[in-house]
């Protein structure tokens, strides 16, 4: 907390006539492209990795990256109504045109799937990470990968399923259908801090480097 506070004199002192200008802009409204559901982890943070400035990220974040499966009255379970709340708003008010579902390496979400929900001691993390249930689920079927820890593994799985979830709203298979909404499954790699993007043609997650970036503009593009 006390680096926090810091931090805050530090701004005012050093960065805030650099950001004034944009602030008071941004206190007009946002209009951000993107929503970006991460990880709730400390060591994963979205503005400095992507490089991008105030307003141009709508973020969701929470323990494992979690999206609660829509019901068939389009509604969720109590405890998701947040996260579903988000997507709504940032698809029908803010227009965003991508949602990146962002995972990351050594994810305790993940750990404790892998050990059991069961042993989770505090109930409500327990409740939560039963929506990471159909990534173990989807886990069990998938060969070991002798490169990567498994509970990474299971997190790059995670991301797949997530975005699964996702178009389970309504509002978001309409505007993927009619090519107003593209889905993005990222995954952060925390001891490089490198970012992969899955590509669905080679089935796996794909270091975004100068050729990668490429090829996500030119499908964002067309």
């Amino acid at each position: 907390m006390k680096k926090l506070i810091k931090g805050i004199v530090d701004f005012r002192k050093t960065a805030l006539t650099n950001y004034r200008e944009k602030f008071g802009g941004l206190a007009l409204g946002q209009s951000p492209d993107t929503l970006f559901i991460a990880c709730s982890d400390s060591r994963v943070v979205p503005n400095v990795f992507a490089s991008t400035d105030p307003g141009d990220l709508f973020v969701v974040r929470n323990v494992g990256n979690l999206i609660p499966n829509c019901g068939k009255n389009e509604r969720t379970s109590e405890e998701g109504s947040a996260e579903a709340a988000a997507i709504e708003f940032a698809v029908v008010n803010l227009k965003v045109s991508d949602i990146v579902v962002c995972g990351h390496s050594e994810c305790g979400a993940m750990v404790s799937l892998m050990e059991g929900r069961e042993k989770i001691l505090t109930a409500n993390v327990r409740d939560w990470l039963r929506h990471g249930e159909p990534s173990l689920e989807r886990l069990s079927h998938t060969p070991i990968d002798q490169n990567q820890k498994r509970p990474n593994q299971l997190s790059q799985l995670n991301v797949l399923q997530q975005l699964e979830h996702l178009r389970s709203y309504s509002i978001i298979r309409e505007h993927l259908v009619d090519g107003h909404l593209k889905l993005h499954g990222w995954w952060f790699e925390l001891s490089t801090a490198n970012v992969y993007a899955y590509e669905e043609s080679a089935d796996k997650f794909v270091l975004i480097d100068e050729e990668e970036a490429a090829r996500i503009q030119a499908r964002i593009s067309g």
